[in-house]
């Protein structure tokens, strides 16, 4: 399988890395990006082919768009008299494969997938779908590249992809808030910035290691935690009154409505 990535970002950075590191051969990859400055480091970095743009008809079996969601219908447009049929993967927020298609001269195999930072440590987790046109064995393809920065969730509507933006897309930021915030809890109780920060950081890292171990619910881990009448049951107590878990959860909402939004802002002609 041989692969065009469109933009040389973080992202794809992640990606290439990842799947060099599953067996795919630097050979078989080429990235397209209009940096100067990033091609060098793509080619230096992982040995693959890099280019400034498209200028002919496109060799690969998929091409993979990984621009801003605002960039993405000038690129689009700009890639439509070079492609030859190819798969077309797009990691960009918002932007649904029936807008992509339009742009794309009504291209129809088409899979979105929405991954998230954490891919940079091979540790993402991504959603996917795959428009109507797009067989079974896209699907396989997409899964084959994604699953090389992590975990992969096949989805069944397109409109899915807004609640895994508001997930697992923007999730990693309620993690570091929550975390800012049990750093700022130690060092307020005395700790130094070096010991809140390792505090609060392990026992996140230990609590998430040992959720993704165990079979049990997780209701059920953190009531074993919590003793009648003990520190854990005052601070819960405390985040209860508050309506905390109300309030995150709302903010999840928020952010899927938000992801929506974009996808009708940013899929306009």
């Amino acid at each position: 399988m041989r692969i065009l990535f469109i933009g040389g970002g973080n992202m794809a950075s992640a990606l290439i890395g990842g799947m060099l590191q599953r067996g795919f051969q630097a050979s078989d990859i080429r990235v397209v990006e209009v940096s100067a400055e990033a091609r060098e480091r793509m080619q230096k970095q992982f040995g693959v082919a890099v280019a400034a743009g498209v200028d002919a008809a496109i060799g690969e079996d998929v091409v993979l768009l990984a621009v801003k969601p605002q960039q993405m219908r000038d690129v689009a447009r700009g890639l439509q008299p070079h492609l030859r049929g190819q798969l077309v993967i797009s990691i960009a927020a918002g932007i649904r494969a029936r807008d992509l298609s339009r742009w794309l001269a009504n291209h129809g195999r088409i899979v979105r997938a929405m991954p998230n930072t954490p891919a940079l440590l091979r540790a993402g987790v991504s959603g996917l779908y795959a428009a109507p046109q797009a067989g079974p064995a896209d699907v396989q393809s997409a899964q084959r590249i994604l699953e090389a920065v992590g975990a992969v969730v096949v989805l069944d509507r397109e409109e899915q992809l807004d609640a895994v933006t508001a997930v697992s897309g923007s999730g990693p930021a309620y993690v570091f808030y929550f975390i800012e915030a049990l750093q700022q809890a130690a060092g307020e109780l005395g700790f130094s910035p070096e010991q809140a920060r390792s505090l609060a950081l392990e026992t996140f890292t230990g609590a998430a290691k040992l959720a993704a171990e165990s079979t049990e619910p997780i209701e059920a881990l953190r009531a074993r935690v919590t003793s009648k009448a003990g520190t854990t049951e005052a601070a819960l107590t405390n985040m209860e009154a508050g309506e905390v878990k109300r309030r995150i959860v709302e903010a999840v909402h928020a952010a899927a409505r938000r992801s929506k939004e974009l996808g009708d802002e940013f899929g306009k002609d």
